[in-house]
């Protein structure tokens, strides 16, 4: 005798993207806000911040201000979720400064090549972005 299959509510709710317009207008002031604040905490150049939005530095100066608010891509939007996966990450990895710090800092692990975590991710773009999150999960025992 076959017992049906249980489902969760949670199962049946496909997972968040970032393709429908509606939903991207919905987030997009809360992910600036968000990216906004990493920004801040990383301690990051304007350049790198635009860089890693994906954006020209003119673009960024003027999302900068918080009164500023735009519908992202589904690259942008992409973007912004990764890196706060990462900055999720490190806080529960670290429990002091090092966590802001630790973007910033040269590397030697297989992904950074002695490079930082944020100038690794600024070169290989949204792929790398993805890594460094999935090896910061791995690391704090998440995966």
């Amino acid at each position: 005798m076959l017992l049906p299959v249980q489902t969760s509510p949670a199962a049946s709710v496909p997972p968040q993207g970032f393709s429908i317009e509606a939903d991207r207008k919905r987030l997009s002031t809360t992910a600036l806000k968000a990216f906004r604040r990493l920004v801040m905490h990383w301690d990051l150049t304007s350049q790198q911040a635009a860089a890693l939005l994906g954006v020209s530095l003119s673009t960024w100066e003027r999302l900068k201000p918080e009164s500023v608010t735009k519908t992202l891509s589904q690259d942008q939007m992409t973007r912004i979720s990764a890196l706060t996966g990462i900055y999720k990450a490190l806080h529960l990895l670290f429990v002091d400064a090092m966590a802001d710090r630790w973007p910033m800092l040269e590397n030697t692990g297989p992904l950074f090549d002695r490079r930082t975590p944020v100038a690794a991710m600024i070169e290989g773009g949204i792929p790398h972005m993805l890594e460094v999150r999935r090896y910061l999960d791995a690391v704090r025992g998440g995966l």
